[in-house]
């Protein structure tokens, strides 16, 4: 079938031939678990799913050989996915016009981008065939791909224009001066990535300072909510239901664009019909991490008279004990499901928030009659023994085990929401600085399999790149990819912030 269909077979057996005379080297990766370095973003992966890991921009050519083809050539995906595209279709080429016509000069850009043809292409329609999305994990590594397409296609162009971007103050090039670095070859080289790249160091670092900004116009926060994708929705279950046998493992497209909707909604009914009362200004960020769900961390800043700043108005808002199961048993099952921690003690090595044998969340709590908010501006939610249990994996739990939560949120929107009271004093820079923390990174050692477990370490070079450090082991999961494919914001900001730009002394810009 392939020889009769597929042009491109002659090109495989090319490659076969080329390894056969002379063979790679046979090498593995291996996920290093440690927690030396900030376990938030170097945590070992939870889920069982298809992922990317980006190691640098660097690109070996073999002269004379077999050569690298560049994402943008029309047979990129048909050669990496022979299977899905088994006549060796045409995909992503430059220049391809918007319904087929060319706009006129000074309405915007006239051909379709790299991020629009995937977006197009992962649809899925009746009067088309749907072998792509029908291929389960081959389709989370496609997505995988494509997206890193994306990514490389816009590092490549930072990467070309750095004379447009380089620059830096006026105090730091006389500091060089002073220090005796006269010499270019003493300085360096510099690879500069912009601002402007969304997840880029720059980005997150200007992120936080517009949320720094918003902190100072507005107050502290005061809730803390955490929000999270459930693949259960009916919604999810019922365009799943379209194609026979599917689960939400093989469409995260699906997933990703069902969690954007119910995230709009839920930020409709905090800012817009003032479920906790009058909102000043919102935060959120959107992240992915390695557990193959997104999830977004929200700061809500309320307007004085209805800040939660009393145990009575916390109490009013906030739960953490279990519904009575016979006055209200949607509730109760909506907490039992969602809303328990763990239970953690019972495999102890299964849990990622266990350290040491005690789980770093210290869970399960104690019994306390009502809320108490302490000297360092904590709260101790209530969670009183009233004989309410649960099963849970198998295991009896009580309040002790139970996250805090709005149960009218829980309720509505069938997922797991954490409420907290923000504690206005020292807790507020780690707020900001944990949901505009970066990137996920997997730890990795990449080896020989005829070797032992060692890794000799890199010689270090007086090239400062910005490209290949974000890329520094970039873990990319499939349902990052299909969100940013979709072109679906990782940051939301009311109001919206304006940078005004300012001269301190000797802190001008040169370029």
């Amino acid at each position: 079938m392939f020889d009769e269909n597929n042009a491109l077979v002659k090109v495989f057996r090319s490659a076969r031939d080329r390894y056969t005379e002379s063979p790679a080297v046979d090498m593995r990766i291996r996920l290093i678990g440690t927690r030396n370095r900030d376990a938030r973003e170097y945590n070992l992966p939870s889920s069982n799913e298809v992922a990317a890991l980006l190691i640098g921009n660097n690109v070996e050519k073999i002269a004379g050989g077999l050569q690298r083809i560049t994402e943008l050539h029309p047979s990129y995906m048909a050669m990496q996915y022979p299977i899905l595209f088994p006549y060796g279709e045409d995909g992503f080429r430059t220049k391809i016009l918007y319904n087929g016509l060319v706009v006129p000069r000074g309405r915007g850009r006239s051909t379709v981008s790299i991020r629009e043809y995937y977006a197009f292409r992962i649809q899925q329609r009746e009067n088309e065939g749907p072998t792509l999305i029908m291929a389960g994990r081959l389709f989370q590594q496609f997505l995988v791909d494509a997206y890193t397409s994306i990514e490389e296609e816009r590092l490549r162009y930072v990467w070309k224009n750095q004379k447009l971007i380089r620059s830096d103050l006026y105090q730091g090039l006389r500091d060089a001066v002073i220090r005796g670095d006269n010499a270019a070859s003493v300085v360096g080289k510099r690879v500069v990535l912009p601002a402007t790249f969304t997840g880029g160091p720059r980005y997150m670092v200007q992120s936080f300072q517009d949320a720094m900004a918003i902190c100072r116009w507005a107050g502290s926060p005061d809730l803390f909510i955490t929000v999270t994708c459930n693949p259960k929705w009916s919604e999810i279950t019922e365009a799943l239901s379209l194609i026979p046998g599917q689960k939400h493992d093989d469409r995260p497209d699906i997933v990703s664009r069902m969690f954007k909707i119910k995230l709009d909604l839920l930020m409709d009914d905090l800012c817009i019909h003032k479920h906790f009362g009058k909102v000043w200004a919102a935060i959120y960020t959107i992240e992915f991490q390695k557990r193959g769900l997104p999830h977004a961390h929200i700061l809500i800043f309320l307007d004085g008279a209805d800040k939660p700043d009393t145990s009575v108005k916390v109490n009013k808002i906030i739960s953490a004990e279990l519904p009575n199961k016979e006055l209200d048993p949607l509730a109760y099952d909506s907490v039992l499901e969602f809303m328990i921690h763990g239970p953690c003690e019972k495999d102890k090595d299964k849990f990622p928030c266990m350290e040491k044998g005690r789980c770093s969340k210290h869970f399960p709590k104690k019994f306390t009659d009502d809320t108490i908010k302490d000297p360092d501006g904590f709260y101790t939610h209530r969670r009183r023994n009233n004989g309410r249990t649960g099963i849970k994996n198998g295991i009896e739990i009580d309040n002790r085990s139970v996250v805090p939560h709005n149960l009218d949120l829980i309720v509505k929107y069938q997922c797991h929401i954490n409420v907290e009271v923000c504690n206005r004093g020292r807790a507020v820079k780690y707020l900001f600085k944990y949901i505009h923390k970066g990137k996920d990174i997997a730890t990795i050692v990449i080896e020989r399999n005829d070797e032992g477990d060692n890794c000799d370490g890199e010689t270090s070079v007086r090239i400062i790149d910005e490209i290949k450090t974000y890329l520094d082991c970039r873990y990319i999961s499939a349902s990052e990819a299909s969100w940013r494919i979709f072109g679906f914001n990782t940051q939301f900001r009311e109001p919206a912030v304006e940078r005004l730009p300012f001269h301190l002394e000797d802190e001008q810009q040169v370029t």
